[in-house]
């Protein structure tokens, strides 16, 4: 039998499975099109956000010094990075995607036990997401109205107010802000080095800036920090280790993928992180506190018209981010349950309403709350899927998948 036959014979087999449809089908070979320079794009847009300025920042104002935090944001990314590259390995092969490659480990109905439980962690980012955007209105408002901050429920309002915006958006369909996609990672990009030149001009320079100690006056102190504060980093990505087929389906090799992601990830995370790290440290200097939130700190900046443009920028930014990265995912996850009841905007919809439950403002309320008990907390539960889904793919099926049957 000629290769060309043997391999539509495999098409049609797949295509007959009741299992089967368009956006679960394996990648085709023609479609396999992406490059190095593809994935390490891929995570330099992703790595660029607030919430990365901010796992960085809240080490500093854990006390950590500026050598200590980003040694641990360099370290965590190249742990997470194994698991990550280790997943990725399935979609590269056999062109599937994340659910596919669960339902190996898992079985048809098992797999959606990782798909929600990731889904659930996508709704929490969604509300913290949210919050900030909530949060840079309010900044906003008392910047061109200062009356403002005497409304004790400002905040509150204004989460709903950009809540409400999200919705709206996923209402109509997330084309409507397409043409934002390119400008996000460039605004925090402007917004970060606005606030490192700031932070220096204020500081008296990067020497100042970086000089400050690390609280922890022992190992035994700072290893009590570090290790959560490094779990906390794995964490960060723990969702998309578990789906990077989604990505690596469309690569053209595995070398591809490998060396993309290998370049894109660490370097990204830890430059971007530096920016929170070295605004932060500046901040106990300038105001004699360490503000991990850079809201916060452009809220500060003094010139209202400079305020409301740079809260301008980080919302077009988060909403951006929000919609494609923390809506898209977790409403398919749900439309996937119940496909004839759940469409994907219901799914969206459902997204929306579970990121109020995760009651973000609890989970920002601090950089412990954030680092220690968001980021640590769902780790706990991702990992072991991670596990499974590597010990099963490498050790009991050694990288072979009947894609028939999934």
């Amino acid at each position: 039998m000629s290769e060309s036959h043997s391999g539509t014979l495999r098409a049609e087999t797949i295509q007959s499975s009741s299992l089967y449809n368009q956006d679960l089908a394996p990648v085709p070979g023609a479609r396999r099109t992406w490059r190095t320079y593809n994935y390490a794009a891929l995570w330099i847009s992703m790595s660029v956000n607030i919430p990365t300025y901010m796992l960085a920042s809240g080490m500093i104002a854990g006390g950590m010094n500026w050598k200590q935090a980003l040694f641990t944001v360099f370290l965590g990314n190249v742990l997470v990075l194994i698991p990550m590259l280790l997943n990725a390995h399935a979609g590269a092969q056999y062109g599937v995607p994340f659910p596919v490659f669960a339902r190996a480990s898992f079985g048809v109905l098992g797999a959606n036990v990782p798909a929600i439980l990731r889904a659930l962690v996508a709704c929490g980012w969604f509300g913290i997401q949210t919050w900030i955007g909530g949060e840079a209105i309010n900044a906003m408002i008392v910047a061109l109205a200062p009356g403002w901050a005497n409304f004790h429920s400002g905040a509150a309002f204004c989460f709903a107010f950009f809540w409400l915006l999200n919705v709206l958006v996923i209402l109509r369909g997330i084309e409507t802000i397409r043409f934002l996609q390119g400008l996000s990672a460039p605004f925090l990009l402007l917004i970060g080095f606005a606030l490192l030149l700031w932070a220096r001009q204020k500081a008296g320079g990067f020497g100042p800036m970086l000089a400050t100690p690390s609280k922890f006056q022992t190992f035994g102190e700072f290893f009590h920090f570090f290790i959560p504060s490094l779990t906390g980093v794995v964490g960060f990505w723990a969702t998309v280790s578990l789906n990077i087929p989604d990505f690596t389906r469309y690569a053209r090799s595995q070398r591809d993928q490998i060396v993309g992601q290998a370049l894109g990830l660490p370097a990204t995370m830890t430059f971007y992180s530096f920016i929170g790290i070295a605004v932060t440290s500046a901040t106990l200097i300038i105001f004699g506190e360490a503000l991990w939130n850079p809201v916060a700190v452009l809220a500060r900046l003094g010139n209202p018209w400079a305020v409301v443009l740079a809260m301008i920028a980080l919302l077009t930014a988060t909403l951006n981010v929000n919609v494609a990265a923390n809506v898209v995912s977790p409403a398919n996850d749900f439309s996937n349950l119940f496909p004839r009841r759940i469409s994907f905007r219901t799914g969206g919809l459902i997204t929306c309403a579970m990121g109020i439950v995760m009651q973000p403002w609890k989970l920002m309320a601090d950089y412990g709350s954030y680092i220690f008990g968001w980021l640590v907390g769902y780790s706990g539960f991702l990992g072991p899927i991670a596990g499974v889904l590597i010990c099963d793919y490498f050790v009991v099926r050694k990288k072979f998948l009947l894609v028939a049957r999934l």
